[in-house]
């Protein structure tokens, strides 16, 4: 069964200290295009954390983010307190007789008057969210599944109407023989000159089968037979699907090229929109 590149996954863990979420969101693209947000404290787990991703998406234009929110009263930044006191005491010198507030105030706008304490992974807390990583890549999985049912759905519908436009086209085929001979007789009628009509039949038979569509009619049946049956593969099949459109594309302008009927030009034309609604799908497809 065929996936969308297209999809969106959601997981949360409460710790704690803090609540984490993850978010994985993907659109289609060429390959892989892997774009990772996280705390600095998780950043010596970016090298693993791609692989898994690449390993599970494949491909697509993909947005991986882990964002924490701090659930309790404790911060990792504080005051630097000797080095605001120290600041007032130089402030006092320059200004000997300002308030104290004021001096407060001026001090802890100084640099340095706020630390951060590194944090260091918990490797504890890293195995929970590795879990809620799992479980936001298979939702996303589960979303790009669903969309393929629907894409399938499509396809299914796209190909069934350039089938059936193809068909009618055929049907068409004896009247567009007799209109083709009878323009030539009527030219060569009035051109009021004696023709061989063996040679006229002979030049006639070689004419049509320039016009024969057949051939096209069977490898453009192929090549929707191949779509289909490569849309329920189990292998990713984007690539190849595309591959097999521009194949039908082939074979139905040369329908149209080889036509020499309005309404079975008209009919060729049905069968490219189809076509072209197919290859905009066929772009989402992993």
């Amino acid at each position: 069964m065929i996936q969308s590149m297209t999809g969106f996954g959601k997981a949360s863990l409460q710790l704690p200290t803090k609540k984490i979420t993850v978010e994985v969101k993907s659109l289609n693209s060429k390959g892989l295009d892997l774009n990772v947000r996280m705390p600095s404290v998780y950043r010596e787990m970016e090298l693993g954390l791609r692989t898994q991703i690449s390993t599970k998406l494949e491909r697509g234009k993909i947005d991986f983010g882990i964002y924490v929110e701090s659930t309790s009263e404790q911060t990792s930044t504080k005051v630097n307190v000797p080095v605001v006191k120290n600041y007032i005491a130089q402030l006092k010198e320059v200004y000997p007789n300002a308030d104290e507030t004021e001096l407060m105030k001026m001090a802890v706008r100084m640099p340095d008057t706020l630390k951060t304490e590194r944090e260091e992974i918990d490797e504890n807390d890293w195995e929970q969210i590795q879990l809620i990583i799992e479980e936001a890549l298979e939702n996303i999985l589960t979303f790009r599944k669903d969309e393929g049912e629907s894409l399938e759905k499509e396809f299914n519908l796209r190909i069934s109407n350039i089938r059936q436009y193809m068909n009618d086209a055929l049907a068409l085929d004896p009247e567009r023989i007799k209109a083709i001979k009878d323009r030539l007789q009527t030219a060569i009628s009035e051109l009021k000159v004696n023709v061989d009509e063996n040679r006229f039949e002979q030049e006639l038979i070689y004419y049509l089968e320039k016009l024969d569509i057949t051939e096209e009619k069977v490898r453009l049946t192929n090549h929707l037979d191949y779509f289909l049956e490569t849309i329920k593969g189990s292998e990713a099949n984007g690539r190849k699907l595309g591959f097999i459109t521009q194949e039908m594309g082939r074979e139905i302008n040369t329908m149209g090229s080889k036509s020499n009927h309005a309404q079975m030009q008209k009919l060729v034309v049905m069968m490219k929109d189809e076509l072209e609604k197919i290859k905009e799908q066929v772009l989402n497809v992993l």
